[in-house]
């Protein structure tokens, strides 16, 4: 009973707490409050400690990317950084989990249970000796006899007109009373509060799924064979029927992609000239279609090597033909990047292009994993474990960058090289401005030398109508900052502000 009651009071306290440092506020530094108070409250009552491989690096990862909003600023980062705190409550609740996955199956299952647990443990408080229940069905009681009393007044009212006025005054004053109480209530501070309240309930009143507990329990990383007694020659005559077609399909594939490879290595790597045309069917379009090449022939992989295929023997021809099938798809990844290589060369950096540069690193990492499963026999677990750990390592490493920024000194210093998009660069975030910000002399000499590398039919903004448009958002950027409260504050935006602010000085 006294664990119920802490429980609810730090709901109430968290929730007013986060209630003060948000209510009409844009994230910044209150985040930074909040979560702390909240990770030293777990660490202080013993419901989190940095022990264990996990729960070390699950912490690490919640404090840089935390960092990270208050450095970086970005849309990225806060939406990675609640992901990262997702898996940490999932942590929270089974913190011997064998993979992160699993907390993250603990969690989404915890969205809706801890809710209902937090309604169980109001109503087994006691107030004044007796249960919340008790007086909510009390309560209960009379739901029954005011609706009973609404439905005949309806009737009342329609059958006498006398009965009708008597109501219809009872209602206007009754109406101007409440009026006068509701004038004065923040509708938004309530919401705000409740919307509080349901996650303050999801971080700290926590349920355990006990079905994803025994999963984990059971998931090995390594292959185990599974023999059966019954039908064993027609089985292993099915085995080697399914070896066969393996074989067969890995030859006509490899022959097939050896051919791409080499067009793809003497075309795109080494023989690529770019003769002014837009190279977004040659990047968007062919990437699309290689990635799910790559995807579909991880899955191949890993149907054929799924089960007892692993245990037969002389299976050695099957395992070299994937581990050339693997080679040749990442030699296939490496001919994306070099599309990717080329589009940015000519048409500089956007953040699908530098989302293409992650998504490859992990494609790479992800055939080695598959590699790794082939050759030591390793199960569909750790297929799933080690990707899943390496997709969050790599994007908790990217939430570090201040894209926004990195994208505008780029493409300005490589406008004598590379396309400059004007149109793109102004939808860029406030926190780029200062790079953005260019002279009407710097934007038309850059203005010349694009006119005379890029001759596309297409007319893109002028560089006095860029120039207009950053002056403008410079201005608004400058009188929302000065009017932000502390709470507010992130260093990105800070930073902006204090070098235009200097300029205009």
């Amino acid at each position: 009973m006294k664990g119920n009651k802490r429980d609810i009071l730090s709901v109430l306290l968290f929730s007013i707490l986060c209630t003060i440092l948000f209510h009409k506020q844009d994230l910044g530094l209150n985040l930074i409050i909040a979560e702390t108070i909240i990770l030293s409250w777990l660490i202080y009552t013993k419901q989190f400690k940095f022990k264990g491989y996990y729960s070390i690096a699950v912490g690490i990862g919640l404090i840089i990317t935390l960092l990270s909003t208050l450095f970086t600023h970005s849309l990225f980062s806060y939406i990675l950084h609640f992901i990262v705190l997702f898996i940490f409550i999932g942590l929270l609740i089974y913190p011997q989990t064998k993979s992160l996955y699993f907390s993250f199956g603990q969690a989404f299952t915890n969205l809706f249970t801890s809710h209902g647990e937090l309604y169980n443990k109001l109503t087994s408080s006691k107030l004044k000796g007796r249960s919340l229940k008790s007086y909510i069905k009390k309560i209960g009681i009379f739901i029954v006899p005011v609706l009973i009393i609404i439905f005949f007044i309806i009737i009342y009212r329609n059958s006498n007109p006398v009965f009708d006025t008597l109501i219809d005054e009872i209602s206007r004053f009754l109406g101007k009373k409440l009026d006068f109480i509701f004038e004065n209530l923040d509708f938004y501070l309530i919401s705000s509060f409740i919307g509080y309240v349901l996650i303050s309930t999801f971080i700290l009143i926590r349920t355990s799924n006990e079905n994803l507990k025994i999963m984990d329990k059971n998931s090995n990383e390594e292959l185990v064979r599974k023999r059966k007694i019954n039908l064993r020659f027609f089985k292993f005559n099915a085995l080697t029927n399914e070896y066969k077609s393996g074989v067969f399909l890995l030859i006509t594939l490899n022959l097939m992609l050896l051919i791409l490879n080499i067009i793809d290595i003497k075309w795109v790597w080494f023989g690529f000239e770019w003769e002014g045309q837009f190279l977004r069917q040659f990047v968007h379009e062919g990437t699309y279609l290689l990635i799910l090449s790559i995807l579909i022939s991880i899955i191949l992989v890993l149907y054929y090597f799924r089960r007892n295929i692993n245990f037969l023997k002389n299976n050695r021809l099957l395992k070299y033909l994937s581990y050339i099938w693997l080679i040749q798809n990442a030699i296939l990844t490496f001919s994306v990047g070099m599309r990717n290589f080329w589009y940015i060369s000519y048409f500089s950096l956007a953040y699908k292009r530098i989302g293409v540069i992650i998504f490859l690193i992990l494609t790479i990492y992800g055939l080695y994993t598959v590699y790794v499963k082939v050759k030591n026999r390793k199960s569909a677990f750790y297929l799933f474990k080690s990707n899943f750990n390496s997709f969050l390592l790599v994007l908790v490493l990217s939430s570090l960058f201040n894209w926004d920024s990195v994208i505008a000194k780029y493409n300005f210093r490589n406008a004598d090289t590379s396309f400059l998009h004007l149109n793109y660069m102004v939808t860029l975030s406030d926190k780029a401005l200062p790079y953005l910000d260019k002279s009407i002399l710097e934007l038309e000499k850059i203005n010349k030398v694009q006119n005379q590398k890029f001759r596309f039919e297409q007319e893109y903004m002028t560089p006095e109508r860029y120039s207009s448009i950053i002056d403008n958002r410079k201005e608004n950027f400058i009188k929302k900052w000065e009017n932000k409260s502390t709470l507010s504050w992130n260093y990105p935006e800070y930073k902006a502000y204090k070098i235009i602010v200097k300029e205009w000085d």
